[in-house]
């Protein structure tokens, strides 16, 4: 017989979203975009994080940056909503509720 050789255990190299979760933000997306607010997107995904950030135009900073930080899952959540400003609107463990804010304002636009 061979000698077994243990699988490694540290982090992951980057942090992402997986497919509900992408499903669930692009949707929010595509509605923002039909209701023509928002125009663009962009992903980064780093060591720590994964970042979905929405644009009104292309040239200006996001309207809204929904972060998912694993290393906080277990303080105050792993998702935050944070503003053009920087601030951060909503906190929490889980998608939907985070994500209330932003769906409230496509219920203004819709009406």
């Amino acid at each position: 017989m061979g000698t077994v050789t243990p699988l490694p255990l540290g982090r992951p190299s980057q942090v992402g979203f997986d497919r509900i979760e992408l499903t669930r933000i692009l949707d929010l997306y595509g509605r923002m975009v039909a209701a023509g607010h928002w125009k663009d997107y962009a992903i980064q995904l780093d060591v720590d994080s994964a970042i979905f950030a929405a644009f009104r135009r292309a040239a200006e900073r996001p309207e809204f940056r929904i972060e998912k930080r694993p290393a906080l899952r277990n303080r105050q959540g792993m998702w935050a909503l944070i503003g053009e400003a920087g601030a951060i609107l909503k906190r929490g463990h889980e998608l939907g509720p985070v994500l209330a804010p932003v769906e409230r304002r496509l219920m203004k636009l819709v009406d």
